[in-house]
């Protein structure tokens, strides 16, 4: 088991990303590795730096099936209000250093813009053990809906890892309006889902009637 406590963070989230950039040596670097170096700012953080490769134009191959399943290992941990199991196997998989510093530091420069719009309000969404239990479900379902294997398809990634950085933004900093826009775009998420599917059945139909 893999432990870090879940504690708030104590710099901006943007400054966290670089740092973590900057600590990165050369050649290859662990899940594991990366979780040492994010250290006491915990797994909700860790959380939210698994879906900045989602929010940009970047390639890193690989990563959508192993960073999701991350991803939903902890919004399981926060939904039973404990710390979450993590799969020793994901955790020893190793990524270019490179890559992943140039992501984090456009992340950091993304989340720059956000930070200045993040601090604690409407907390009824972000106070009582209850309501994260709720915020834990709600990253669960983004991560399995981050996890499909449409990748090629426009937003079939981004609106999930949106909806991820949102909720844990706002849990992060008791942000309940962040937590709130998390729950939006999951909704939103679905909706696309349900197009897409809808478009597939369709065209299904289509070739149907065209050959029967």
């Amino acid at each position: 088991m893999v432990v870090a406590p879940l504690k708030d963070p104590q710099h901006r989230l943007s400054h966290t990303l670089r740092h973590t950039a900057a600590a990165m040596g050369e050649g290859q670097i662990s899940l594991r590795e990366l979780l040492a170096l994010v250290g006491e700012q915990g797994m909700l953080l860790f959380c939210l730096l698994l879906t900045v490769p989602f929010l940009l134009p970047v390639s890193i191959p690989g990563i959508s099936s192993v960073f999701g399943l991350l991803i939903l290992f902890i919004g399981i941990g926060i939904t039973l209000n404990r710390m979450p199991w993590l799969p020793a196997r994901l955790m020893a998989r190793r990524f270019a250093t490179e890559q992943l510093k140039s992501t984090l530091h456009k992340g950091a420069d993304l989340l720059a813009r956000l930070d200045r719009f993040v601090r604690p309000r409407l907390l009824v969404l972000t106070a009582s053990s209850t309501i994260n239990r709720a915020n834990g479900l709600m990253i669960m379902l983004a991560a399995v809906l981050l996890m499909m294997p449409f990748g090629a398809i426009p937003l079939t990634n981004t609106l999930p890892a949106w909806a991820i950085l949102l909720l844990a933004t706002g849990m992060l900093q008791r942000d309940g309006c962040f937590v709130a826009l998390g729950y939006a775009l999951v909704a939103a998420t679905l909706i696309w889902f349900a197009v897409l599917a809808l478009g597939v059945l369709m065209a299904g139909q289509g070739l149907s009637g065209l050959f029967g």
